[in-house]
C-alpha cells in the first residue's frame, strides 16, 4: 500500500508542478512550456498507472499502459466533437486533453514516463528490500 501512496505522491507532485508550469508567467518561450507540460504529464501518467496497476504488473508492464494511454488521449485530439471541444476549451480540458493534436506530444510523454519510472526504480527498490530484510530477520 506504501509503494502506490508514493506512486499517487508522484502524480500530485507533477500535477502541481504542471500547474505552477501553467499558470505563472515565468516568461519562458512557448516550445518551454509544451515540453515541460508533456514532460510532467507524463511522469503523472506513469504515477496514476503504476499506482493502480494490479498486483503482479513489473514496472514495464506499467510504463507500457502509461505510454499506450498518452498516445491514446494524444490521438484523440484528433477527434472532433461539440462536446469534447466544449470541453477542451475550458482550462480543465486544455490540461487534461489538449487541443491541437502533435506527434512530439506523444515523444515528450513517453520521455515524461521513463523518466518517472527511472526515478521511481530506487524507491520501490528501495522499499522493496526493506521488506526483504525484515523478512530475514523474522525467519
Amino acid at each position: 500500500m506504501l509503494i502506490r501512496l508514493r506512486f499517487l505522491g508522484l502524480a500530485a507532485c507533477a500535477i502541481l508542478a504542471g500547474l505552477v508550469l501553467r499558470l505563472v508567467p515565468w516568461g519562458l518561450p512557448l516550445t518551454a512550456h509544451h515540453v515541460g507540460g508533456g514532460l510532467l504529464w507524463g511522469a503523472m501518467l506513469y504515477g496514476l498507472v503504476a499506482a493502480g496497476r494490479p498486483p503482479g504488473w513489473s514496472r514495464t508492464a506499467a510504463v507500457a499502459v502509461a505510454i499506450v494511454v498518452g498516445c491514446g488521449i494524444e490521438l484523440l485530439r484528433l477527434h472532433r466533437d461539440p462536446a469534447l471541444d466544449a470541453f477542451r476549451a475550458t482550462l480543465a480540458g486544455q490540461l487534461l486533453l489538449g487541443r491541437l493534436f502533435s506527434p512530439w506530444n506523444m515523444l515528450t510523454y513517453a520521455a515524461g514516463i521513463l523518466a518517472a519510472a527511472v526515478a521511481t526504480r530506487r524507491m520501490t527498490w528501495t522499499a522493496h528490500r526493506g521488506r526483504r530484510s525484515v523478512a530475514r530477520q523474522d525467519g
